[in-house]
């Protein structure tokens, strides 16, 4: 029999809040035997004498846990009524139980030292892609002694995920470049979100596109360590990539003030400057300059020394480089061109870009007050403009004072997505009792649509006031 501590029973019963009646192995028997068969002739003369308490059955022979434990688990009602929990191995099993994954290969089934293997190998590639020991420590404890769900793919493998997995998951246990490329999914031949969460017995397929990329609200959802740290490391990547662009077309169009371009400067005086700067490629130099940490007009001039400083005479906020095409704004990419929260800009607004330390470029109004502690800094104010025919959706403030009546928030609700527009979030505050603030944050398209938004607010009789929250 197997000892059960007072304390263990209590961790047991806090952990899964459950009641004392409710802990079926407070009575626990262990049963260590020869082979694989014996282990299921004994369950079977076990349940003819007492009976199998249904759902409590797991066969982890046939399908192993993660890091290779193999029993056979079931509980029975006594003559007494009281529930016994039996756990049925092989000695191999039972030693790998006690001793742990190194106890496999103590012996010679392969099968289960190849699980343990790639038990192994997949904690190995969550320390390549963890950033730190921190987010390694992180992923592991997720994945240690997780409860298990089991599906299929549509060949019929089986694959084992921790409770809670999500689509996501699965493409990413299958492969790592499946789960990067992944755009839909189908649980038993029906089409389902992506977060939606996986069941005992599940068939999932999923649906690639080679263009696709990893979203970072996946890891909202997911529950692996692998699927996380695999879309960490990807998005890492993506943000590098994403600031190397930026910065050699930032860098070009700072050159263009010296009559120079990337392809055409002196390429001793590049290489003298990244040996300056402690740099061992011209890619880590345009990554640096994407992402905010070196001035790309502060570069140019290192890498122009000898020629006449462009005219800056030009106002702060102006365009400084003629004839240079301001650097083109599609959407918050939220990678390394970011729209600024405090003034929150929208096509049809004019624009003008900060460079930032760390995080790239962030693009304020230029009324925005947040942007006038730049004005002293022109080498951090990039020219933008925004790019024509965006149909992305940008946020923005809108504030409306209504009359206190009922239905009022249901009215401006309704005739806002009459106007294609989404709301995001809303605060509503009691002024005097006659009168309310509804503070709303909605998407639209642009300007002009924000302007039919509100026209069409204002023509409703209860509202006093409706316009676009100030900076």
């Amino acid at each position: 029999s197997r000892e059960k501590h007072i304390y263990g029973i209590y961790t047991k019963m806090k952990q899964k809040r459950l009641s004392f009646d409710e802990v079926f192995d407070v009575y626990a028997i262990r049963i260590v035997t020869d082979s694989i068969d014996d282990c299921y002739r004994i369950l079977g003369a076990l349940h003819s004498l007492y009976a199998p308490i249904p759902g409590k059955f797991k066969d982890y022979i046939a399908i192993p846990k993660a890091n290779g434990y193999q029993s056979l688990h079931t509980v029975m009602v006594s003559p007494y009524g009281v529930p016994i929990e039996v756990q049925i191995r092989t000695d191999e099993m039972n030693q790998v139980a006690e001793a742990g994954i190194a106890a496999h290969w103590l012996y010679k089934s392969g099968k289960v030292q190849k699980e343990t293997s790639n038990w192994i190998s997949g904690l190995l590639d969550l320390q390549k892609q963890a950033g730190n020991s921190k987010e390694f420590l992180e992923n592991v404890k997720i994945d240690l002694f997780p409860e298990e769900v089991y599906v299929f793919t549509p060949k019929g493998k089986i694959i084992v995920l921790p409770r809670g997995s999500c689509p996501v998951d699965f493409a990413y246990a299958v492969h790592t470049d499946i789960g990067n490329t992944c755009v839909t999914a189908r649980i038993n031949h029906h089409y389902v979100p992506l977060q939606t969460q996986l069941r005992n017995g599940n068939t999932i397929e999923i649906t690639t596109d080679k263009k696709a990329v990893p979203n970072p609200g996946w890891l909202n959802f997911v529950a692996t360590a692998k699927a996380r740290s695999s879309i960490r490391h990807h998005l890492k990547h993506l943000r590098k990539r994403k600031a190397r662009n930026l910065g050699k077309d930032l860098l070009d169009k700072a050159l263009h003030a010296f009559s120079l371009s990337n392809n055409t400067v002196d390429e001793e005086r590049m290489a003298a400057l990244l040996k300056e700067i402690n740099l061992k490629s011209k890619a880590q130099l345009y990554q640096d300059i994407g992402l905010g940490n070196r001035m790309a007009p502060l570069v140019a001039r290192q890498l122009a020394p000898l020629l006449d400083e462009p005219d800056n005479s030009e106002t702060p906020l102006g365009p400084r480089n003629k004839g240079v095409r301001p650097l083109g704004i599609v959407s918050d990419e939220g990678m390394v061109i970011h729209l600024a929260k405090c003034c929150r800009p929208i096509p049809g607004d004019r624009i003008q870009g900060i460079a930032t330390a760390g995080r790239g470029i962030v693009i304020h109004q230029p009324e925005c007050s947040n942007i006038s502690e730049f004005r002293n800094q022109p080498e951090r104010l990039i020219d933008v403009q925004w790019e024509p025919g965006s149909e992305n959706l940008f946020q923005v403030m809108i504030n409306v004072v209504t009359v206190n009546r009922r239905g009022v928030l249901a009215t401006i609700a309704s005739s806002l997505a009459d106007a294609d527009c989404n709301i995001d979030h809303v605060d509503m505050d009691d002024r005097d009792g006659n009168t309310s603030l509804l503070e709303f944050l909605i998407s639209i398209k642009n300007l002009k649509h924000l302007e039919e938004v509100l026209k069409r607010i204002r023509t409703m009789d209860f509202v006093l006031k409706a316009e676009r929250k100030n900076m």
